[in-house]
């Protein structure tokens, strides 16, 4: 149970890291040049709450993604780190959805964002349960391949949550007939698409390592037993 916490913490908070990214830069138009689209006006006036709650979404996602390779790494800081970053992810998402609902009356996609840090957020909340932290071995860095599964997963999802960003926050970032989300198409395209080949690399990688370390077991037991049946011969003789 422990481990599995451990892995889909790891999960879990990669996504949540990349998602508040990804958040963040598509906040810069609606906080920054309310004014440049016609259905956007409405927000102009309370653009500052909106660059504020951006800022903050930014460094949230840094915050996550240092916390995310921490996990891996299994720093002892790392879990604590994971909790700022989820509780300032989830105040700056619940900011711009208040504000967005109350004069757009609409919350996506910050609503997406919002939801997945709440799951993340129980996930490690759970972990603190007396019998699961210690199972969990969060400050181990995972020397049997799973934090480096885990952290392939993240990459791979991630990658694949931007490289699929026209299509599930297209239709709230469509002004004046627009997809705005297509003016970042090409960093788009090449971090997505850089983030998913490094987690297929990974999880290729734990992969490999989980399946040769029973044959280097294998060979390093045939070696003593040979290297013994040759001193019982020598002791023998």
């Amino acid at each position: 149970m422990g481990k599995f916490l451990r892995i889909v913490a790891i999960i879990s908070m990669g996504l949540t890291a990349v998602q508040t990214l990804l958040g963040a830069i598509g906040s810069v138009c609606i906080s920054w040049f309310p004014e440049k689209y016609e259905s956007l006006v409405v927000v102009a006036p309370y653009k500052s709450v909106y660059q504020i709650a951006t800022v903050f979404t930014f460094v949230a996602a840094f915050i996550g993604i240092a916390a995310t390779v921490a996990l891996v790494r299994g720093k002892s800081w790392a879990y604590r780190t994971a909790l700022g970053a989820l509780l300032l992810g989830i105040a700056t998402a619940g900011t711009k959805m208040y504000f967005s609902n109350m004069l757009r009356g609409s919350t996506a996609p910050t609503n997406m964002r919002f939801y997945l840090t709440i799951f993340t957020l129980i996930v490690f909340l759970l972990l603190r349960i007396p019998g699961v932290w210690e199972k969990a071995g969060l400050t181990r860095s995972g020397k049997d391949g799973s934090s480096s599964a885990a952290a392939g997963t993240a990459m791979l999802l991630g990658g694949l949550l931007s490289l699929t960003i026209p299509i599930w926050a297209g239709p709230s970032h469509i002004m004046d007939g627009y997809n705005l989300v297509l003016v970042l198409k090409i960093p788009l395209l090449l971090g997505g698409g850089a983030l998913a080949l490094i987690g297929i690399g990974l999880l290729t990688r734990a992969v490999l390592k989980k399946t040769s370390a029973p044959r280097v077991y294998q060979m390093t037991g045939w070696r003593r037993r040979s290297h013994r049946s040759r001193q019982v011969g020598e002791f023998s003789r």
